[in-house]
Parts: structure tokens; sequence; C-alpha cells
């Protein structure tokens, strides 16, 4: 009878705990007819104590899509520090005799994402590649050293990162976009480029007209067809290092100039030739064919050797380029992230491992010494295209609380993340709801994928909150609606 009443008592007690972590609307979310057949994973903690609000299925390891930047982010900022810069050097060897640099001119770059990037543009609504100032300032200390012809080549150092540029566990309609730019020793531009075309009538094909930058080693092979609706539904497609971009999908009838958008597909030696345009319009003419490590290495041509520094260019602070990888959810950013903190990991005898690697290594090792679980966590890269990415909402709402009570880089983690309804791809979420303003979030979405990460503030408690869903019916829109009144029933 003693055992008897114990059992009662420990399943009375076990029902309380799940209703306390699966309540009404929660269950009226997963009951939703779009969630039949689909994954679902919350929870939310307490920052101050770590005590656990709401908890469901936590331990099932789901696609989190963009949200996997937090991880990239977070792991950024403890290794390396809000203060970071990238550097991006100018350098010679040879000798300088008579105005003539009877060398090569070298760009080493350390991964800097951000180099000529939009974001920290005077401009943030195009790329505006000839008035970035990097350019000037390298064109002047060419000619403050009095470098007026260049016998050899200008040369791309990229040597930094390994080629492999994009995840291999990318998709195919990921190959070639704007938003699959690969991410590499060195990055220019966001390693995108604008497409313009005019298009006509309904079921003609638009006429390109030009690229921004103008990129004319690349081959448009053009498919589009014009359509009667208001936005376009294309696909920009080609591999790493290929010339050949192939232009599918339709496109709004009857515009001028509509614009279109794509990856560099190989942007260290776009910006060699870039550069080497530059000069020849100062009046500076290297004589050699401007060219890569990539190049150089697979032809056997690379000679090591010592050089001297000409000028440093400096990205802004890791601070900056965290809250936009965050805010505008840039994935060239969260690449570059993930490879630079790989570079202080050191590969075992005989190991043979890929920057991003490296990468992943260095990420996962790192919270398993702050004592995380780091067993549901797979990572194919470091902004979440992969599809084969996978992480628990229980290992993140963990790194969420660390972030908020132990990390030294605090302040500049929550920062980084938008207000919804406010900011960045989560402005229109949560929008004129109680919960706008204080809440900032990260957002994740591919296809029947949506996720949301980030902290919640009521009354003077800060709750860490992680939601996914994965294989739902119906629409992206249709299921950020439902989250939306979730999380608002729930807080």
């Amino acid at each position: 009878m003693h055992n008897k009443w114990l059992t009662l008592l420990f399943l009375y007690c076990f029902a309380q705990v799940l209703s306390a972590q699966a309540p009404p609307p929660l269950k009226l979310f997963l009951n939703h007819k779009n969630m039949k057949g689909a994954s679902f994973s919350l929870m939310a903690k307490d920052v101050s104590n770590g005590e656990t609000l709401y908890a469901y299925d936590t331990e099932r390891e789901l696609t989190p899509a963009s949200v996997m930047k937090l991880v990239t982010t977070a792991t950024a900022l403890e290794l390396l520090g809000a203060d970071f810069r990238f550097p991006t050097t100018l350098e010679f060897d040879g000798v300088l005799a008579d105005s003539v640099l009877k060398g090569n001119l070298y760009i080493k770059g350390s991964g800097d994402p951000s180099l000529g990037s939009s974001h920290f543009a005077s401009n943030r609504s195009t790329y505006t590649p000839d008035k970035n100032v990097f350019i000037p300032q390298w064109t002047d200390a060419l000619k403050t050293k009095g470098i007026r012809r260049i016998s050899g080549s200008v040369i791309a150092d990229e040597s930094v990162f390994d080629t492999e540029g994009v995840s291999l566990k990318w998709v195919n309609e990921d190959l070639g976009s704007y938003y699959g730019a690969g991410c590499y020793g060195l990055n220019v531009f966001d390693n995108r480029f604008n497409l313009y075309v005019n298009t006509g009538a309904p079921h003609t094909k638009p006429e390109i007209v030009s690229s921004e930058p103008q990129m004319p080693s690349l081959r448009f092979h053009n498919y589009l067809t014009a359509a009667s609706i208001r936005s376009d539904s294309s696909y920009t497609l080609g591999a790493p290092f290929s010339n050949d971009r192939y232009l599918y999908g339709i496109v709004p009838a009857n515009k001028s100039g509509y614009m279109l958008r794509g990856d560099i597909p190989d942007p260290a030696l776009f910006l060699a030739q870039y550069l080497d345009n530059q000069l020849r319009m100062e009046g500076i003419k290297a004589e050699g064919t401007p060219t890569c490590y990539r190049i150089l290495a697979e032809e056997n041509k690379w000679i090591p050797g010592s050089r001297k520094e000409l000028i440093t260019t400096y990205s802004p602070t890791l601070r900056d380029i965290v809250r936009i990888t965050n805010e505008r959810s840039h994935n060239l950013y969260a690449d570059a992230l993930l490879k630079a903190v790989g570079l202080g990991y050191t590969p075992r005898p005989g190991e043979v491992i890929s920057s991003s690697g490296r990468g992943i290594k260095a990420v996962k090792t790192y919270w398993r010494q702050k004592g995380l679980n780091t067993s549901s966590l797979w990572m194919f890269d470091g902004n979440g295209i992969a599809l084969a990415d996978k992480v628990s909402t229980s290992f993140l709402c963990d790194l969420l609380v660390y972030m908020a009570t132990k990390s030294e880089q605090r302040d500049a983690f929550i920062a980084s993340l938008p207000k919804a309804g406010l900011e960045g791809s989560v402005a229109n979420f949560l929008k004129g709801s109680s919960l706008q303003g204080r809440t900032v979030l990260k957002s994740g979405g591919v296809s029947r994928v949506r996720s949301y990460a980030g902290y919640i503030t009521k009354g003077d408690k800060r709750y860490a909150v992680v939601l996914i869903a994965n294989n739902f019916a119906g629409t992206d829109a249709g299921i950020r609606k439902e989250m939306e009144k979730l999380l608002l029933s729930l807080f």
C-alpha cells in the first residue's frame, strides 16, 4: 500500500510538471492542422536562475536554419573578443627603383567579410564599389611610396582559408545565389553583384543590361521569363570559381532596370582584377596578368617569400560585424566568423580538415569546456544554410543563458539581436503586439523550417526562449503567425 501511494504521488507530481511545461497554448499550437506530422521543440528559461519555465521535446535535434548564427557569433565574441578587427594588407616583394616596382603587389587577406561591404558603406541601399574607401587608400599608398609602374602582377593572397568556400552540404539552389556566396580568405563587396535587366511583355525573355560591380568575365545563360507578377521568383545558379551563371524563373513584366542578385564566384581573383583596373585608371600599370594564390598554387607557380607592408586596412570591430550578422542574417559574415575561430584550432598529426571543419571543432570544444552538452550540435557551416545542420533547443537555451549571465561579451551579443517588431529580419514579427520592443530574437527559415531564439523581458525578468518547427504543412507566413500567437499566449 505504501508503494502504491508513492507511485500515485509520483505520477501526480509528474503530471503537474508536464502541465506547467506544456500549457494549453502550447497544446493548442501542437494540435493545429499544419503541425500534423511536424516536429516542434520549445524551451524557455529564467535567465537569472536558469530555471525552466516551459519545455517541450527539448532534446530533439532539429534543423535551426539561421538561428545557427547565434552559435557562431557567440563563439566568435568569446574567442576573438568584441574589439577584434580583420586586417587586409597590401604588400610587395622585389625592389623599388626609379618609380618601378620590380616585383609583385599582393593583397593579403585574413578572411574579412566586410571589405567594401554595403552594410558599412555610406549608402546602404546599393553597392557603390568605386566609392569604397579602401581603394583610394591603397592607391594613395602606392603613390606615396613612389610606385608608378609594377613589372609583375597584382596577386590576391587568400591562402589563410582553403578553397572550400561553400559547404558541401548545401543544396544546388543555394549555389550561385546572393545569399549563398562562398567565403574565402579574401572577400569583397559582400561577394555579391547586382544584375539589371529590362523586362517586356509577359512570356518574353528579359534583356540583360549591366551588372554592378561590372563582371565582364561572367557568362550569363538567360532562361528567365517575364510574367504578370509583383515580385520575382528567380534563381541565379552556378558553381564556385565558374564563370557560368544560369538565370531561371520568372520576373515582373514591363520593368526597366529590374535588379536581380548573384554571387561573385571567385572573390580573390575578382579583387586582384578590380584593383589592377583601378590602378590603371590612376596611371599605375602592372605589366603582368592579375591572379590569385589558388590559381598559382594549382599551377605550382606560387613562390612564398618575404614581403614588405605597404598599407593595412582594418575591418569594423567584431561587435559591429556580429550585429550585422544577426540583425541582417548575413550568411557570408557568419561563415567568415566560423573560419576565423577555426584558425585557433590545431589539427592533430595527420588530420586533414577544412577551414570550416576547424571552426566547427573550435566551437564544440569551447562550449564543452564551458559545461554545455554539445552532443546535439551538428554544424556543417556557420550560417545555417545546410539542411544537415541540427541542434536542440536545450543546447541553444543553455548557450543563451550563458551569454546573458557569464560571458564578458554579453552586452555585444545581446545588442546584436534585432528587436522584434522593429528591426532586421524580425521587423514584422510580433509587430504592434505587447512583446514588441521587449523581445530580441534571431529568426531562421528555409523550406519547411521556422525558428526563433533570443530573449523576452517581462517585468523585471529576462527569459531565454528558443522554438523550432520542422516539416510543418501550410505556408511559412502561416506558421509564423501561429508562433506569434504562441509566444503572446505564453508571455
